[in-house]
């Protein structure tokens, strides 16, 4: 479980823009604030003007926002929308059982150098000592029910995260990717190739050269995320 290190503060979304910057409307005072929005995608579906959100504060004087944005409420459940977390929501998954291969390993170490000028997020060593590498992605998107997919607009670093985790395995290493969906309303997780063809491309060849892959369900609330069982992935989202 992730834990907000503080209760999350009540607001309506006025609306978001430049990637990291959203304004809203506190509860209970008049003037807009603007907050700090740690997500770089497109979140489709979660900028609704009105929607309801969830803030937490920092307890550091120095920086310009000190309210963050964590949690939208979306299709009648509530959305994390951090990409800060996943990486640890995955640990916690996996040391909770809920990704089987790699749950007799130890602790991770992060964000570790490798490939061509890439950092990995999670590399574990196997019980023969060998690396084995995690690459971590957020997922939030849902456009229909219980389908979450990823991403929600093009990722070309993602894309190429799946070359070089497949150039792991050629070399004879182990190489994972672990989608987090943070979201309850999930049952399984697809990859939206009508947004972003060529990830969906390179997902395939990544599967091909014998890239594993495996995602995680969380439940949110507005005191904690937690990481809570395992979704089937679908290679594509079909759209109509």
């Amino acid at each position: 479980m992730v834990a907000f290190p503080s209760p999350l503060v009540a607001a309506r979304l006025l609306r978001r823009y430049k990637r990291f910057l959203a304004d809203v409307q506190i509860d209970g005072e008049s003037d807009p604030v603007t907050v700090h929005c740690p997500n770089p995608g497109a979140m489709l579906g979660l900028k609704a003007e009105g929607s309801r959100v969830w803030l937490s504060r920092s307890a550091n004087p120095a920086r310009k926002l000190p309210m963050t944005l964590e949690v939208v409420e979306a299709d009648g459940t509530l959305v994390g929308i951090n990409t800060a977390l996943p990486n640890r929501l995955a640990e916690e998954a996996i040391a909770s059982g809920l990704v089987p291969p790699l749950a007799a390993f130890g602790a991770a170490r992060r964000e570790v150098r490798y490939g061509r000028n890439s950092r990995v997020d999670l590399l574990y060593t196997d019980c023969e000592g060998q690396p084995v590498y995690v690459e971590v992605k957020n997922v939030h998107l849902m456009r229909e029910p219980g389908l979450a997919e990823f991403p929600d607009c093009v990722t070309t670093r993602g894309a190429k995260h799946l070359v070089e985790l497949g150039d792991r395995v050629a070399a004879g290493e182990r190489a994972i990717m672990l989608y987090v969906v943070q979201r309850a309303d999930c049952d399984r997780v697809a990859f939206a190739a009508d947004l972003d063809p060529g990830y969906a491309a390179a997902f395939a060849v990544a599967r091909a050269r014998g890239v594993e892959a495996h995602a995680v369900r969380c439940d949110i609330s507005i005191t904690a995320i937690r990481p809570v069982s395992a979704l089937p992935i679908v290679d594509t989202a079909p759209r109509p």
